[in-house]
Formats: structure tokens, sequence, C-alpha cells
């Protein structure tokens, strides 16, 4: 790294900054730092939800995935076609009819539906599991810092979550959006970046194609997940896919309270339906990066050396210090660092957001007091996440699907507690507490049987599918030992078929 290309990097760490303050100055109150003012546009929501998906995590794993990872290749792919069937619940049952209850945290319904200890026990869940994610994100992204500067990666680990802390707890929920723009932008210039360099080191787009070994090119794997061995089976990430996204999207708050950020209910939808449509393509850009740079590795002894199938997450890393020019090294180093910003400063808020609403007492999180407290809790979250990262290099396989496993144990469950708490007027307190408790025991039980016999008995993606739907039974069932709930649970918690048939009125053509 030259000092020019320290300069570009420093321009763009103290522009994030900047950028947050100049969005921060005029908040107010605590809405306004956690949910925008709820002056959001649609576009601007779309594309903050898309660059949280587009974290430093996918720029490593995805591509070691199609390149290095045994089991790997293009079946990547599958996981992007269950999201468009998800966003069709999503945008009629769930995000916009939280926006409608105008939530700051969306574990708020669970208290207004059911009872405050359903509520408390899934933000606890979600803290938890969210802030170790979030870690992990940082420890990701800091690897290929480490790699690429040659600097010490505990270094690079605080660098980052600093540099977050900073202009996130500054800006809050504008900054986190407006600046997920920016850094979307940037990405995408970075990978772009990345494959026209790999294209012309290696001659042409049709020869990256031809070294890639056959098996990989393969985009779908027909096995079920259940006991076969498949690694990515189809069936298994559709329908397990159909509900981690339910749940993801409609349940967890890193990615709820930008659809509670909107100006209005219909620009929730619109940017739920942007989600819908743009995950795909953005996936296959990075399936054509992993393409690209496994065909630079094949022609490279000194990256073969470097990366072997036991570390494939470094393969981008060394691509960019060994093959990227000088000068342009600096502008994907600023790319690789929008990528971790852009999914850690959502998270961030959204863990402050949920600690202030769900836990801090009333008297401190009212007020205003409570913009000054929320910043404090931001910054204390920061620290922990950051402290997290640490201890990433304890967990083991592939990243992304250590991320997404941590969240699979849990989302099933929880997704099931918030659609029958929408959609059925019989359900309790009752019921829901032995749901969840069954549907998370089930699940977790199932994850440690597989670390003990040292192989998956069922792939992680059908714990989604099972979590949920044991819960509803169970909950469905559990719930009539008990009284129904009364009128003031149900009358503006609960949708009817005609509720959403008149919600949804011109969408429809749409979803075809």
């Amino acid at each position: 790294m030259t000092p020019f290309d320290w300069t570009i990097v420093g321009a763009y760490l103290l522009g994030m900054i900047l950028l947050s303050v100049f969005l921060g100055k005029d908040q107010t109150s605590k809405d306004d730092y956690y949910v925008g003012g709820r002056s959001l546009s649609w576009w601007a929501i779309g594309i903050s939800t898309m660059a949280t998906q587009t974290s430093a995590i996918s720029f490593i794993s995805k591509p070691a995935f199609v390149a290095l990872k045994p089991g790997g290749g293009l079946t990547w792919l599958q996981f992007e076609l269950a999201l468009p069937l998800a966003v069709i619940v999503l945008m009629a049952v769930m995000v916009p009819f939280f926006r409608r209850l105008e939530l700051v945290s969306v574990y708020e319904y669970l208290e207004m539906r059911f009872n405050a200890a359903t509520r408390y026990l899934v933000s606890a869940v979600f803290l938890v599991s969210r802030g170790l994610a979030a870690g992990v994100i940082i420890y990701t992204t800091a690897i290929m810092m480490s790699v690429s500067l040659e600097t010490p990666l505990w270094l690079m680990i605080i660098l980052i979550g600093v540099v977050t802390i900073i202009y996130d707890t500054i800006g809050g929920m504008k900054a986190v959006v407006y600046s997920d723009v920016i850094q979307m932008v940037m990405l995408l210039g970075g990978i772009a970046l990345c494959i026209a360099l790999a294209i012309e080191e290696v001659g042409s787009v049709w020869k990256i194609f031809e070294i890639l070994p056959a098996e990989r090119l393969r985009a779908i794997d027909p096995g079920t997940g259940l006991g076969d061995g498949s690694t990515t089976p189809f069936w298994g990430v559709l329908i397990g896919g159909f509900f981690l996204y339910i749940s993801y999207y409609g349940t967890d708050q890193s990615q709820v309270q930008r659809g509670l950020s909107t100006d209005t209910i219909e620009s929730t939808k619109k940017s739920l339906f942007f989600n819908g449509l743009a995950r795909f393509p953005l996936t296959a850009l990075y399936m054509l990066l992993g393409i690209a740079v496994f065909a630079v590795y094949q022609q490279s002894p000194d990256l073969q050396a470097l990366v072997t199938v036991d570390n494939p997450d470094y393969l981008v890393p060394h691509y960019i210090i060994a093959h990227v020019p000088t000068g342009l090294k600096a502008v994907l180093i600023a790319a690789i660092l929008a990528a971790a910003m852009s999914s850690v400063d959502s998270t961030l808020n959204s863990l402050s957001a949920v600690t202030m609403q769900d836990f801090v007492p009333d008297a401190l999180s009212s007020g205003e007091r409570s913009l000054f407290i929320g910043k404090v809790v931001t910054v204390i979250w920061g620290v922990l996440i950051t402290a997290f990262a640490f201890l990433a290099p304890l967990i083991q396989g592939t990243i992304i699907e250590v991320v997404n496993k941590i969240g699979s144990a849990f989302y099933g469950p929880i997704a099931a507690a918030f659609l029958v708490g929408i959609l059925s007027k019989r359900a309790n307190a009752t019921g829901i507490f032995w749901g969840i408790s069954v549907g998370v025991a089930v699940n977790v039980s199932l994850w440690l049987a597989g670390l003990w016999l040292g192989h998956e008995i069922i792939y992680w993606m059908w714990w989604n599918m099972l979590g949920t739907v044991l819960t509803a039974g169970i909950t469905l069932l559990m719930s009539y030992t008990a009284p129904a709930p009364s009128p003031e649970q149900l009358s503006a918690y609960t949708l009817s078929l005609a509720d959403i048939r008149q919600s949804e009125k011109g969408w429809g053509k749409y979803y075809l």
C-alpha cells in the first residue's frame, strides 16, 4: 500500500464519519435515532437492505464456496430461489403490519399479542445471536484487511469496530441507511473491478468458465438433505430457505427496523419487493467473482501454495494482495470496508434499539434523555461485538454457513411466534411458551447431535421449517389448555383473510 492508497482509504473512513455528523445534526428523539423519524424513502431502504446482504462475509465466502469449498460451486444460487416466495408473505402479512403499529422494536408486538415474558425471551435470543454474528462479520473483514495490508489481525478488528461505532453512534438510522447506499455503490464497483482484472489476466470470459471444473458449474443439487449427505440440497434450500427468509426479513430487528423507518406503508412494501427481485442477480455477481478468481488461482502456483481447500476463505484476500495493481488495491480495500460496515452498522443500531425499547426502564428510555442514553447503549454494544470478533477464530467451517447456522436454530420458532400471533385468534401466552420451548429444544438437539456424530442428521436449513411448523403446532395445541386471549389482545394485533386481501389490493399482479 502506497501513501496514495492510504489517503484513499482514510478519505473514505473520514467521509463516513462526516456524513453521519451531517445526517445526525437534527436528531431530537429516540424515533429520529432508531427509525429515522419514519421519513425514509423506499429506494434508500431497499438499497440499504441489499447492502447489508452484500457483506464482507459474502465478499469472502461466496466466491470461496464457488471456487474451493468441498461440495461447492454454483449451487449457492439455489439459496436465492425461495426469497421471492417469502417476500409475498412478508408483504402481505408481516412487515407492513408492524409498520402500521409504529413499533420501534419488532418484539414489542409479542407483548401486545401475548405477554412480556415472550417479548423478553425473543429479544434476548436476538441480542445474543445477532451480537455474535456481528462479531463474525468484523472478524471476517479483519482477515481480509490484515492479509491485504500485512497488519496484525487484532489491530484491524479494533479499527473496523471503532470507526463503525463512531459513525453509527453519531448518525443513527439515517446514517445507517444513506451510508449503506454509498457503500453499496462502492462494493459493486469493487466486485466488478476484481472480475474485470481476473478476466484480463486469464484472457477471456469464456476461458474462466472453461477452467472451472464441470461439477462446480452445476447449479442444482437434486438432493433432499434428509440424511443423503448432500451439502446444498435443492429441496432443503428451497423449503428451508422459504422459512428462513420469512423469519430473517420479517422478525429479525436488523432487517425489520428499516421497514419501520419508511415514510409510508406502501414504501415498506416497495422496499421488500425490490429485494425480492434484486438479490438473485447480486448473488450471481458473487458467483462470477468466484469463477474468475478461481481461474487465476489455477494459473498461479503462489496462490495455490497459500490457499487450499482447508482455508478457502483466504482466496479473495490473497488474490487482491498478489494480483491487483498498486493504486487499485485501495479501491478494493475501501470496498471491503464498505461491505463490513454496511452489515455491522445496521446490526449495531438494531441491538441498541432492542435494548433501549425492551430492556431499559421507561424512565430512561423516554423523554429528552432517551437520545443520549440510546447513543451510550450503541457504544456499549459496539464494544461488545468488537470483543466478540476476537472469539470468531474458535468457530470452524466456512464463515457464512456458521453465521446462518447461528440463526437457523432460532429463526423457525421465532417466525412461528409472530405468524401464529398475527393469523390465529386462539393462540395465547401459554401456547407460545410451550411452542417456542419445544421448537428451539428440537433444533438445538439436532445441532448438538450433529456435532457429536461428526455429520448433520438433516441439512441445517431444514431446521427453519421444522422449528416453524413444530412451534406453530405445539402453540395451537397447548393454547387450548388455557383461556382464549382477551378482545384487547386481538382487535389491533391480528389479521383476517379479508384484511390481507384488502391490504394487498393492486399487488397481486406483481406477485405473479
